[in-house]
């Protein structure tokens, strides 16, 4: 909110306590570095721009700062038509093992706690599956198919796992 009213110094705020997460977001999706640091700074002009549209009664201002970045890098990775190709899903399949494996097996699990709060808790009530499915979809970016693929599971059953996770998820934040 104090953005919205101008505060600059709020802005850096949240630049200097989130950075380094928000460029891991975007770098997962479009796995370039310095596409990730621009996407940073076109999300951070966008959140100072539009601060005023958050809207706290529909959730934490931190998830919104996440969904912009998260919606920036997903539209750079559209408009450059990255295509992956054959012989990529293995190496990309063993990058997501890697983070969910850091996921589960943090060595600083208060910091971990700490950074995601109420979410990290609910996540951790997931089962691994259908917590996997969610993690691609809205860290790796990933479309259903791309899921269904990795987890190799029909696309139907992860469509329903991300739906009711989603769910989940919201009825343990409440």
């Amino acid at each position: 909110m104090a953005c919205a009213h101008g505060d600059r110094d709020a802005l850096r705020r949240i630049y200097e306590r989130e950075s380094r997460y928000l460029l891991g977001v975007a770098l997962r999706i479009v796995r370039d570095r310095a596409a990730a640091e621009d996407v940073l700074h076109d999300a951070f002009v966008s959140i100072w721009s539009r601060a005023s549209s958050f809207d706290a009664s529909r959730g934490a201002g931190r998830g919104w700062i996440y969904s912009v970045v998260r919606h920036a890098a997903l539209n750079r990775a559209r408009d450059s038509a990255r295509e992956t190709t054959l012989d990529e899903p293995a190496a990309a399949h063993h990058d997501t093992q890697a983070a969910l494996a850091a996921w589960n097996t943090s060595g600083d699990e208060l910091a971990r706690h700490a950074a995601l709060g109420r979410l990290g808790h609910c996540l951790d009530g997931l089962e691994p599956t259908r917590r996997s499915c969610l993690l691609y979809a809205y860290i790796d970016g990933c479309t259903h198919g791309e899921i269904a693929e990795r987890v190799q599971a029909p696309l139907g059953t992860v469509k329903a796992w991300i739906q009711r996770g989603l769910r989940a998820l919201r009825e343990c934040m409440q």
